[in-house]
């Protein structure tokens, strides 16, 4: 009896842990993240690069202050048929809608810079989702667009804020080449930058800013550059893999 009790326990238990990891399998298929890693070494990273064998790179633009370039720079991106992507504050889409709109329309990718331009590594948890998700109900309500797409203001991260990202729904990037036109130096400075970065290779995803002094007039020089050496600029969404991929130490996003 007891034999008869004991075997059927344990078949109890083996059909409930196949139905655990069922369930679990299930849930991971269901968030989209089943297959992707960006721990390397007990760190979460976030995407830096892309490693591809096509000559692909991605300009993007941080925006969270001002708003007298944008109309210039989304005419030079058209000019070069160059989709870019635009990380922006929720204050920034509050103030200007149109220019959302605008942004949107010409078929850039939208994306989330948090909704106060905050540093995330010292907010709580519950801060965290505040500020990610507050910029993204704007977007929404505004264009209809779920983001997916989040850059942490200053570039400031750690592991909790990439997690808390994820579980939001958004791939979390970084850049590998910084225009440094937020430093204000001059248009041959930035382009310089940018086309003689060392770090500049297949999958670069490099970072600018709308509002800062100089970009705008070398936008052109950057984008014509970067053509010359036999790049095709894509935005983000298209750079990035979405899923089987793992990343390095660099945060290089690696296909499985």
């Amino acid at each position: 009896m007891q034999e008869k009790e004991s075997g059927r326990w344990k078949r109890y238990g083996t059909l409930t842990l196949v139905l655990m990891i069922a369930l679990m399998g299930s849930f991971k298929y269901l968030s989209g993240f089943q297959t992707v890693s960006s721990n390397v070494n007990g760190r979460e990273l976030p995407i830096y690069s892309v490693e591809t064998d096509e000559k692909k790179a991605a300009l993007t633009f941080d925006v969270a202050w001002g708003n007298e370039d944008t109309q210039k720079i989304l005419d030079i991106l058209k000019k070069y048929n160059v989709h870019a992507a635009f990380f922006m504050t929720g204050e920034w889409v509050e103030k200007y809608p149109d220019e959302v709109k605008a942004i949107y329309a010409a078929g850039h990718d939208l994306g989330n810079h948090s909704e106060n331009h905050k540093n995330m590594s010292r907010l709580s948890d519950e801060e965290k989702t505040e500020e990610i998700m507050r910029a993204h109900q704007r977007v929404k309500e505004l264009t209809g667009v779920e983001m997916n797409l989040f850059r942490p203001p200053y570039g400031d991260y750690n592991d909790e804020v990439i997690r808390n990202a994820q579980e939001n729904g958004y791939y979390t990037i970084q850049w590998n080449v910084d225009s440094l036109d937020w430093k204000d130096y001059g248009v041959d400075s930035i382009v310089k930058a940018v086309l003689d970065n060392k770090e500049l290779k297949n999958g670069s995803i490099i970072l600018c800013h709308n509002g800062a002094k100089y970009t705008a007039d070398a936008l052109e020089s950057v984008i014509t550059g970067l053509q010359e050496k036999g790049y095709e600029l894509v935005s983000v969404s298209e750079l990035i893999y979405k899923d089987h991929y793992h990343m390095d130490v660099t945060g290089r996003q690696i296909k499985d």
